[in-house]
């Protein structure tokens, strides 16, 4: 089975879709799209591209907004100048291997800008991290240079040594070099076009395993890929946005790039916090919200009284990926805060594949939603074969951003072109599309094939559960069995019987968990994704 996005037709269809959207977008200004032309023609389609634009057009707007204050487009191009022109005075040239390990702050922006400025392949590193994770991968990606928040140090020290380092963020008296002083003593003029384009590298989830290395280079979207991701999330130029996702991972990336392309004003934070969230919203009145799921659900537990004290009302839409969003968190939080939920779906490797809209997730929670104009997405059996509407299969992805493939050698499985998320699924007649889990996740107990997701969703639905998970542990009478992890709310009274007999009553017998485990918090990556091999570890 194949579907597109809408708006597949003919050329006529295309381009009033063309106009509508990104017309509609705020595309068409003549002042755009020349400082987006001149900043892209100099630095790629980078975030130093995209602010760059931003500094021609006006200088003197709002470009970013961290714990510090705001800072202007002007001042983050010329700070930026100057961070290159150390790098480089340093030995760092365009394809040299940077590792950039910080948190949400102009630190992060302002180092990336400097490398996309010298065309230097960009490493993402984990804020998660420990030494051992830090120098492997390191070592695997090459890297010749580290810029790291202050917190890592010893992480740093332990793990990359021998490496020259830069401090992106430090509040104490360091004997390191700091941004700052490389900011103020370098020269901040405009710095020539790098001989290459960078690249970026961003580090998948490693949930079970050491990270791989999913290398991007810097490229223009076509613009199909533009008017399906803009027709799908009502992003537009000049508005406020509020990164709180990781900037290190490929979603909070994402935004971080198509805001400095769209010339918005960013808003980030170093650490999340839910109601921090919240007051940062009542007071600096963000239209769009970028999220992980699990920041969600910790702002919804902040019960009403506490969510009623903020003005969220800025709020048009929150962009959701990284992670699954299971269906009744959608409709809780659409039911607290209105219909502004757009769910992405998508990996690192094969970048965004469809996004779900707040009619579809009312209507059908729980759901994907449906690939945009420029991606096509299939579902595949074993042998290669597209499965019936319905039917659970492979997802396979056809776009123009997949990633180059891993940085140690390898790619994702291919089929005629499209690209394996990693993921099943299956349409529905509607044609909307339901993750059911990771291709690896299938369960086969006594000969039956279960997928976690949904017996997940469904504890998670239940009254007295703040969020579970599903593994397969070894039995010998039936091959495998189910094992759930469950959180319960303070002062739920829910036994393992009672959620026994929950499951059972809405799903098959052979769906039960045989046991379930009670924690006070599920282990979660910096991305909010669930460490299953932790939960197998666990006695």
């Amino acid at each position: 089975m194949s579907l597109r996005g809408t708006g597949q037709g003919g050329p006529l269809s295309r381009a009033a879709e063309v106009v509508q959207v990104l017309g509609g977008a705020g595309f068409f200004s003549v002042g755009f799209l020349r400082s987006l032309a001149a900043g892209t023609k100099k630095y790629g389609t980078t975030g130093a591209a995209g602010f760059h634009a931003q500094a021609l057009r006006d200088p003197n707007k709002i470009a970013l907004i961290d714990d510090d204050g705001p800072v202007t487009a002007g001042d983050l191009d010329r700070s930026t100048n100057s961070i290159a022109r150390a790098l480089a005075e340093a030995g760092v040239k365009a394809g040299d291997g940077v590792g950039l390990f910080a948190r949400n702050h102009r630190g992060f922006v302002q180092s990336q800008m400097a490398l996309d400025k010298l065309g230097a392949n960009t490493l993402l590193l984990n804020t998660g991290f420990a030494a051992p994770q830090l120098r492997e991968v390191c070592e695997r990606e090459g890297t010749k240079v580290i810029l790291y928040d202050e917190e890592f140090r010893p992480m740093v020290e332990e793990g990359t040594p021998n490496l020259t380092r830069y401090l992106t963020f430090c509040k104490s008296e360091s004997d390191e070099t700091t941004l700052e002083q490389l900011i103020a003593s370098h020269d901040d003029s405009d710095v020539p076009a790098p001989s290459r384009p960078g690249r970026m590298t961003v580090l998948t989830s490693g949930t079970t395993g050491t990270p791989k290395g999913a290398q991007r280079e810097a490229k223009s979207q076509g613009l199909d890929s533009l008017i399906g991701l803009f027709g799908r999330i009502p992003l537009t130029v000049g508005m406020t946005t509020f990164d709180v996702a990781p900037t290190f991972h490929s979603w909070g990336g994402l935004h971080l790039l198509l805001g400095a392309t769209i010339g918005a004003t960013i808003c980030l934070r170093r650490r999340f916090d839910p109601e921090d969230t919240l007051k940062t919203i009542a007071e600096l009145k963000p239209e769009g919200l970028v999220v992980v799921p699990v920041m969600m659900q910790r702002i919804l537990e902040l019960g009403d009284e506490v969510i009623s004290k903020y003005d969220t009302s800025s709020l048009r839409l929150v962009a959701a990926s990284g992670s699954a969003l299971p269906g009744e968190l959608a409709v809780r939080w659409m039911n607290t805060f209105g219909d502004n939920v757009y769910n992405l779906y998508g990996s690192t490797e094969v970048a965004h594949a469809s996004i779900a809209m707040p009619d579809e997730l009312r209507s059908a929670p729980g759901t994907a939603g449906r690939p945009p104009r420029g991606v096509v997405v299939r579902l595949f059996d074993e042998n290669g074969k597209e499965v019936p509407v319905g039917a659970t299969g492979r997802i396979f992805v056809g776009n123009d951003n997949q990633f180059d493939g891993y940085t140690g050698g390898g790619n994702k499985e291919i089929i005629d072109g499209f690209m394996s998320s990693g993921d099943v699924g299956h349409f529905d007649e509607n044609g909307l599309l339901f993750i059911d889990g990771r291709d690896d996740d299938m369960i086969i107990s006594g000969g039956e094939n279960v997928f976690p997701r949904e017996v997940e969703d469904l504890l998670s639905n239940h009254a007295d559960v703040v969020e579970a998970a599903v593994i397969g542990v070894p039995d010998p009478e039936f091959g495998q069995r189910l094992r759930g992890f469950v959180v319960l709310k303070g002062s739920a009274a829910a036994d393992e019987t009672a959620l026994k007999d929950y499951v059972k009553t809405n799903l098959a017998r052979y769906k039960v968990p045989k046991d379930i485990v009670f924690l006070e918090s599920l282990p979660r990556n910096p991305t909010g994704k669930v460490l299953k091999r932790q939960l197998v570890e666990h006695e």
